[in-house]
Order: C-alpha cells, then sequence, then structure tokens
C-alpha cells in the first residue's frame, strides 16, 4: 500500500511539473529583439526558426506609397511561429497562385532560420531576396526555408517587400509629398530596411552582422545588383546574383517613371493631379489588383525601379562601369536556356519578326546583332544545339546573359574578386536548364509539384550539396573554393566560369557567350552616355 502511495505521489509531482517544462522548453527559443521579445520553434533537423517577425510597420492605409516606418515595440512575448502573408499581389500564374491567394498589404515579415540552437560561435548571415518581376512571390514558404542550406553552417534570412503596383509606383503626386522628392522604389526601401533590422537583431540569433551576404535570383538578383548601386551598397559584405542583373531590364529615371505612374492613375479612372494618390490609396488592395486586371497587358503603363534620386541616385549600370558600386566579393551566374524566345518576341515568332524587336532595342547596334546570332542578310538565325534557337539564343542573352556578365566584367574591373557559374544541370523531367531550376540545389528542398518539382535522384542531392557548399563557403569567406570541392576560378580577364554539368560534376570553360555579349556591353557603355 505504501508502495502504490508512493507511486501515486510521484506521479502527481511530474503531471504538475510538466507545464513547467514545456514553458522551459519553448523558453529556450525566447530572442529579445530592438522591438521586443519574440519565440522561436525548433527547425526540422536541429536549430531553430523564428517566423513572422514585423520589420515594419503595416504598409496600410495612409502609409501606402510612403517609405516603410520600423515596427512598432510590442509588450510581453510574440510568438514567431507562423509565416507573415505575402505581399498583395495578382495571379501571374500557377508559381504564385498560392502567395497570391494568401496575399496581403500587411505583409512586412522576414524569417530567421538557424541552423543549431543556441548558436555557439557567430555564424554568417545570408539575406535572401526572391524573385517574381518584383510583381509577385514571397520570401514565405518551404522552398526557402525548410531545406538544408542553413545546415552548412550560415543563418539563413528571408524577407517579404512590396510588389508591383505596391512596391514600384512612381507618381508626381508622390514626389511632392516626400521629403527626399522621390518616388517608386518602395519595395527597395523595405528591403533596406530589413537590412537594417538584420543589421541591428541578428547577433542576438546566433548571425555576424558583420558578415552579410546578400543574395536573390531572379528579381531578387537584379534587386541584389540595385543594392550594390544604392545608398545601402555599404551595408552588406557580399552578393550572390542568380539569374539577374541591375542592367535588365533598364532602370528608368524618375520623371519617366513618373509619367508611367500618371497613365495608369487616368486608366484606374483616379481624378487629375493632386487628387489621383488620395484616391488611388482609398481603394482596397483587392480591388486596385481587380482594376489593374482589367487593363489590356499590352498597353498597361510599366511599373518598376526608377532612378528616384535618393534610393537609386545614379543608373545602376553607370555606377557599375565607374566601379562605384559596393567593393564587395561577387557571385553570380545563369542557367542554360533561362526564359525562350516567346518570353521576348512572342510565340512562333519569324526571324522577320525577331529582326524587327532587335531593331527597335538596338538601333545602329542592330546589324552588329543580327551578324551574332546568324539573323544578318535575311538568315533564318543559328541554332545552337546547347542553347537552342537564334530566338532562345537572344531572350536569353539579353535578358539574363550579357547584363550578367557585363555587371560582373565591370565589378571585376574595379578589382573586386568576380566568379560566374553556368547551370546545365536540368531538373529530372525537364529538357534544359531553365529559369528558377538551380532553386532547389541553392536551398537543399527538392518539390513534389510545381514548376521546379521532379523525381530527384543521387546525382541531384550530390548536386546540391556541392552547389550549398560552395554558396555558403563564399558567404564565409568571400571565396567559394574550399575541402575537395573542384575549384572555381575568379572570373578574371580571361573570363573563366564553371558549368554545372547534366551529369552533376564541374567544367571549367572561359568566355561564355563572349562574342554575342561583348556587342551588347558595347551597346550598353553608349548606352550609359545618354542616362541621366
Amino acid at each position: 500500500m505504501r508502495y502504490i502511495s508512493l507511486r501515486f505521489g510521484l506521479l502527481c509531482v511530474a503531471l504538475s511539473l510538466m507545464p513547467l517544462m514545456g514553458r522551459a522548453a519553448e523558453d529556450a527559443f525566447l530572442v529579445k529583439t530592438s522591438m521586443g521579445t519574440v519565440r522561436g520553434i525548433p527547425r526540422s533537423g536541429g536549430g531553430a526558426q523564428f517566423l513572422g517577425i514585423p520589420f515594419a510597420q503595416p504598409p496600410v492605409g495612409a502609409l501606402r506609397w510612403r517609405e516603410p516606418l520600423p515596427a512598432k515595440p510590442w509588450r510581453g512575448v510574440r510568438d514567431a511561429n507562423a509565416f507573415g502573408a505575402p505581399c498583395a499581389q495578382p495571379v501571374l500564374g500557377d508559381w504564385n497562385r498560392h502567395d497570391a491567394e494568401n496575399s496581403s498589404e500587411d505583409c512586412l515579415y522576414l524569417n530567421v532560420n538557424v541552423p543549431a540552437w543556441p548558436a555557439k560561435t557567430p555564424l554568417p548571415v545570408m539575406f535572401w531576396i526572391h524573385g517574381g518581376a518584383n510583381e509577385g512571390g514571397s520570401g514565405v514558404g518551404d522552398l526557402y526555408n525548410d531545406g538544408t542550406l542553413a545546415g552548412h553552417g550560415v543563418v539563413l534570412v528571408t524577407i517579404n517587400y512590396r510588389l508591383g503596383v505596391f512596391g514600384f509606383l512612381a507618381h508626381p503626386g508622390l514626389t511632392r509629398e516626400s521629403a527626399h522628392a522621390a518616388s517608386g522604389d518602395y519595395g527597395l526601401m523595405d528591403q533596406i530596411l530589413a537590412l537594417r533590422w538584420v543589421r541591428a537583431n541578428i547577433a542576438q540569433f546566433g548571425g555576424d552582422p558583420q558578415n552579410i551576404t546578400v543574395f536573390g535570383q531572379s528579381a531578387g538578383a537584379q534587386d541584389t545588383g540595385m543594392l550594390m548601386a544604392s545608398i545601402a551598397r555599404d551595408f552588406f559584405q557580399k552578393a550572390i546574383a542568380q539569374s539577374g542583373s541591375p542592367f535588365s531590364p533598364p532602370v528608368r529615371p524618375l520623371a519617366e517613371a513618373e509619367r508611367s505612374g500618371e497613365q495608369l492613375a487616368t486608366a484606374l479612372k483616379a481624378p487629375p493631379d493632386k487628387d489621383a494618390i488620395a484616391y488611388l490609396r482609398s481603394l482596397p488592395a483587392k480591388e486596385l489588383l481587380a482594376d489593374l486586371g482589367k487593363l489590356d497587358p499590352r498597353d498597361r503603363p510599366q511599373i518598376g525601379p526608377d532612378i528616384d534620386g535618393w534610393v537609386i541616385r545614379r543608373s545602376p549600370a553607370a555606377v557599375f562601369a565607374s566601379g562605384e558600386e559596393s567593393a564587395i566579393p561577387l557571385l553570380f551566374g545563369t542557367t542554360t536556356r533561362e526564359f525562350g524566345s516567346e518570353v521576348m518576341f512572342g510565340p512562333g515568332a519569324t526571324p522577320g519578326a525577331i529582326r524587327a524587336v532587335i531593331q527597335r532595342i538596338a538601333g545602329g547596334f542592330a546589324p552588329k546583332v543580327f551578324a551574332a546570332y546568324g539573323l544578318d542578310g535575311g538568315g533564318q538565325g543559328t541554332t545552337d544545339p546547347k542553347y537552342g534557337s537564334a530566338g532562345d539564343q537572344l531572350a536569353a542573352d539579353i535578358i539574363f546573359r550579357c547584363p550578367a556578365t557585363t555587371q560582373a566584367i565591370w565589378h571585376g574591373a574595379a578589382h573586386q574578386p568576380t566568379y560566374e557559374y553556368e547551370l546545365d544541370h536540368a531538373i529530372p523531367g525537364q529538357e534544359f536548364a531553365v529559369h528558377s531550376s538551380e532553386l532547389p540545389y541553392v536551398f537543399g528542398y527538392f518539390p513534389k509539384s510545381g514548376n521546379i518539382a521532379g523525381n530527384f535522384g543521387e546525382v541531384d542531392l550530390k548536386l546540391a550539396d556541392m552547389i550549398q557548399t560552395y554558396w555558403t563557403n563564399f558567404a564565409k569567406t568571400g571565396n567559394p573554393n574550399g575541402g575537395s570541392l573542384p575549384e572555381w576560378p575568379v572570373m578574371g580577364g580571361s573570363q573563366q566560369y564553371i558549368q554545372f554539368t547534366q551529369e552533376g560534376q564541374v567544367r571549367t570553360a572561359a568566355g561564355l557567350r563572349a562574342a554575342q555579349c561583348s556587342v551588347f556591353r558595347e551597346f550598353l557603355t553608349e548606352s550609359i552616355k545618354h542616362m541621366n
């Protein structure tokens, strides 16, 4: 009887201690930030995650189209156990449907992924800017946050930033009310404020605020390059640009962007001039997006980053050409096919139609472009077994490869370490490495559905580990090399680069699309002379 009573007593004690033990486990993930205390959660595979941390006040109501303000402090403990909403965006295709259907203007949140908790020594920080043409996508979800990248010894931060009309509308009315006499570039301002948050707080999560690598893909790579040429050029120590450059599309002068904003306001039936912004601010986000969706996309005024005179004070191309960008190491690259010709020239474009587009873009340089692709003298264009038809080559070269290599050549000329790659390895089930194909390998997460899903095998897993090791070596030291990895040479004057082959190997080559891209550089150099 005494034995039973003792067991019963011990059971009661254990039960009474369980809530305390649970709270102790939760308290192990408490972090004090400059805004307040957050409570994270265990990360699958070890470490910790802190999800949905606000770095700015919600940019809604009167704060729509204004410089973001730091998040307001809070009392008590804020649970950081769920992602914030993606930023407001329309459905642009299946690739962003989930983000669009769950999006909101209240979206300025970031996520911190730590490989071991608590971190024993300060770890390099990798700050991810997602792609999506600066119109869609988000930093939330499994792809960016639940893979194996952080496990290679870095603190991974993923962010949201305002998109499309909410992130990049320029208008004279907005310029007048700005303390900086600038408008547009709100999405870039969000990225910069998130960077400021990281610099102020990441040490509390085990990250090194003096060793930040900004990296991004597509529009995220474009924005990375713009940050290198912006007022935030000294806020980070390294950069990785995957399939994107701040030279493409060209960043427009403020006056031109303002005219597009006025045209868009008129198309949305806003009253003229000073009342237009008040009217547009009064529209609910979903209504504004719906009204935009009713406009003919062929005639809709374009919205995007601009040379606003504050965040971006000069053309990024002019900044890089003069060697005045961030004085930091750069790693960059592209995929074999990127987008097909239909993206640039429309479906089924004939050689004559392609020549007409090139003539409009390149002007006096068009004959050199025609010759580089076998389109001169009425030619049908040269097909390359690796890079495709003349139209496929032109689209990938003009939108991605040549702007990226030009940016890198100019960066290297400023005596900054520069490393180039080309991804030739296709996702299993796809014929070629196309736009976004590198994402599963960079993040070590292999989707089961969607445009980058595949039946990934042992070769893919090994390639992913190799790529992540290169990327994180670069984040740690500014040099991707180390250990038993195949040597990755500095780009240098011979324009050396590495190829990640279809077999999952590394091969060294030189002068990626050199003949074609030399024409692009010549054209861009001449264009800079006429830029504002």
